[in-house]
C-alpha cells in the first residue's frame, strides 16, 4: 500500500472491502477475538501515517452511496465511504449541495471529516461543521448513533476523530439548495493582498491565494454566487486547469528537481503564467481542482489575529533561505467551531499550507516553517505532515484530554490505535 504522494508505504496483513454495515461489525468482532488492530483507509490522501498498519486494513470503497434524503430539513444521509465527487453528483440529482468544500474531491466523506478537511471562506467552518448526525461502530463492536442531541459528547469527538473512535458507517449532512458559483483567478502582488485580505474576506464568499516563493506575486482566487448560466466546457478551461496548472507546472517542477539552481527563476516564470481566468458552474465543479502533480504537504491553522505577523515571518524566512522549493504557499480562511479536535476549535482561523514536489527532500523546509507557525499558536492539519507529539497537542487543544477519555471509553482494547495513533492518544 502507498499514500497519494508515495512517501508512505506499508503492508497490511489483511485488506478487506466490506459492502455492508453487518460486514463491518463482523470485522471489528474478528479483530477483538484475534487481538488485531484495524486501520481504515479512504483515498490515501493523508500525508501523515494515519492509514499505515501491518494488521487489518479496511477500505470503504465498496461502501458508497446515498441512503436517504430529508427534504424538509435539507439533510442527506450517505454511506461513509462515499467519495466527494460522487457525493456532489448524488446531491445535485436531488437539487442539493454542500455549502462549502475544499479543492480536492477524491477523498471519502469519512476521511475528509475525520481529518478536519476544510475549504475557505470566513463564513464557513470545515467540512465537519456540516455534519448533523453520525453512526459508528466502536471498538467493542457496538453500533452507535450520535448528534447534537443524542450522545452529544461522543458527537463532538467523532466529528474529527482520525478514525480513533471506531468506523463511521453513516454520515448525515446539512445541505443547501443547489447553487452556481463564479470563480475569478488573477495575478496580484503579495503586498496588495496582505494589505487588503480582511476587506476581501468580508466582501467575497470564498477567497484564497497562492504566493510564489521568492517572488512578489500571488495567484488569487475569488468565488461569488451567481445566476449566470454555466460555462460550456472550452479549450480555455482545459488550457488553464489541465495544461497550465498541471502538465506545464509538472515540467517546471521536474526542471527545478534536476537543476535546482534555476528554482528562483522558475518560480518567477510560473508566476508570470497567471492570467485572468473566469469559470462559472455548479458549486461542486467550481470548488474542485484537478491535481496530477504529486507533492508532500504540511498545513497549519493559525488564529486569525496572528496570521499577518506569521505570514510576514514566513515570507522573510523563505526569501532569505529558500533555494530549491518553488511550490506556492496556499492561504485560506475558516470560521471557528466547537469540535474537540478541529484545528479551528474556539477561533476564527487562517490556514497556511506548504507543498514540496514529491521527488524533493521536504524535511529542512517543513522543519523551518513549522517552527515559525508553532510560535504563533499553530495547530497542524491532521492529514498533513507535522512533528507534534502528545504533550504539545495537549497544550494546543483545550479538549484534547476529553477526546482521549472518550476514545478510551469507546475503544478500551485499543483496536483502532495504530503505532502512530498510539503516540498521539495512547
Amino acid at each position: 500500500m502507498k499514500n497519494w504522494s508515495t512517501h508512505l508505504r506499508w503492508n497490511p496483513s489483511e485488506l478487506a472491502y466490506p459492502e455492508t454495515e453487518a460486514a463491518l461489525v463482523a470485522l471489528v468482532q474478528k479483530a477483538l477475538a484475534t487481538k488485531h488492530n484495524i486501520r481504515l483507509i479512504g483515498s490515501a490522501h493523508s500525508f501523515t501515517p494515519l492509514c499505515v498498519t501491518d494488521s487489518i486494513q479496511i477500505s470503504l470503497d465498496k461502501y458508497q452511496g446515498l441512503i436517504s434524503i430529508d427534504r424538509e430539513r435539507l439533510q442527506a444521509t450517505v454511506k461513509a465511504g462515499t467519495k466527494l465527487h460522487l457525493l456532489n453528483e448524488l446531491l445535485a440529482k436531488e437539487g442539493l449541495a454542500l455549502e462549502n468544500l475544499g479543492d480536492i474531491n477524491v477523498q471519502s466523506i469519512a476521511g475528509a471529516i475525520s481529518t478536519g478537511t476544510h475549504g475557505t471562506g470566513t463564513a464557513f467552518g470545515n467540512l465537519s461543521t456540516q455534519v448533523v448526525r453520525l453512526k459508528l461502530i466502536n471498538g467493542q463492536g457496538q453500533l452507535l448513533s450520535c448528534s447534537p442531541t443524542e450522545n452529544p459528547e461522543l458527537f463532538k469527538a467523532a466529528q474529527v476523530s482520525l478514525g480513533a473512535l471506531g468506523i463511521l458507517t453513516e454520515i448525515t449532512l446539512q445541505c443547501v439548495p443547489s447553487y452556481r458559483l463564479a470563480l475569478h483567478i488573477k495575478q496580484e502582488t503579495l503586498e496588495e493582498v496582505l494589505s487588503s485580505y480582511q476587506e476581501i474576506n468580508q466582501s467575497c464568499r470564498n477567497f484564497e491565494f497562492y504566493w510564489f516563493p521568492n517572488t512578489p506575486y500571488v495567484l488569487s482566487k475569488r468565488i461569488e454566487l451567481t445566476q449566470e448560466p454555466a460555462d460550456k466546457r472550452s479549450f480555455k478551461d482545459y488550457f488553464q486547469e489541465v495544461l497550465l496548472e498541471n502538465y506545464a507546472f509538472k515540467m517546471i517542477c521536474d526542471t527545478s528537481y534536476y537543476f535546482p539552481s534555476l528554482t528562483h527563476r522558475l518560480s518567477r516564470f510560473a508566476a508570470s503564467t497567471v492570467s485572468p481566468f473566469k469559470k462559472v458552474n455548479e458549486s461542486g465543479l467550481v470548488f474542485s481542482t484537478s491535481r496530477i502533480v504529486r507533492f508532500n504537504e504540511m498545513e497549519y491553522n493559525l488564529p486569525i489575529e496572528a496570521y499577518l505577523d506569521a505570514k510576514k515571518e514566513l515570507v522573510n524566512w523563505i526569501n532569505k533561505h529558500n533555494k530549491t522549493i518553488l511550490f506556492p504557499l496556499e492561504n485560506r480562511f475558516v470560521k471557528g467551531d466547537d469540535i474537540y479536535l478541529s484545528p479551528a476549535y474556539g477561533r476564527d482561523s487562517a490556514y497556511i499550507a506548504a507543498h514540496v514536489y514529491h521527488k524533493k527532500d521536504f524535511k529542512p523546509y517543513f522543519t523551518a516553517l513549522e517552527e515559525i507557525m508553532k510560535a504563533y499558536q499553530g495547530r497542524p492539519h491532521w492529514g498533513k505532515m507535522h512533528t507534534l507529539g502528545q504533550e504539545e497537542l495537549q497544550a494546543r487543544y483545550p479538549e484534547f484530554d476529553r477526546f482521549r477519555r472518550i476514545r478510551q471509553e469507546q475503544d478500551p482494547e485499543g483496536i483502532f490505535l495504530s503505532p502512530y495513533l498510539q503516540t498521539l492518544f495512547g
